[in-house]
């Protein structure tokens, strides 16, 4: 990601530039101008995690939801996508991911037995 932004070209020629959104693909300089944003949540996710905040684990567990139901709409909708079967796992093993993120974030953020 960091080559994407600070080694390819920003505005002059971003033919090449992709972005993914809600499974929807970004090309040219609508990639390029949403790219900051992608930098941004991680960064923040990051800041979360390192700072053991309480809100990265559920953050985090939408973020990979998004990405889940993402990937199925990706499969939809573009030509390489593999279809409704390839989308599907996607949404099966992403889900389970975020599942198991939201599980594992309530088991910190409640109060500890005494």
């Amino acid at each position: 990601m960091p080559c994407d932004f600070l080694l390819k070209p920003v505005w002059e020629d971003v033919s090449e530039a992709q972005e993914v959104w809600f499974g929807v693909l970004l090309t040219g300089k609508a990639a390029k101008a949403t790219e900051p944003l992608h930098w941004l949540l991680y960064a923040a996710l990051t800041w979360g995690f390192w700072k053991e905040r309480r809100w990265a684990w559920p953050a985090a567990a939408l973020y990979v939801g998004q990405i889940a139901v993402g990937m199925l709409v990706w499969s939809l909708l573009d030509e390489r996508g593999g279809g409704v079967a390839q989308g599907g796992v996607a949404l099966l093993l992403f889900g389970a991911l975020a599942v198991a993120l939201w599980r594992y974030g309530s088991k910190l953020s409640s109060p500890s037995p005494s």
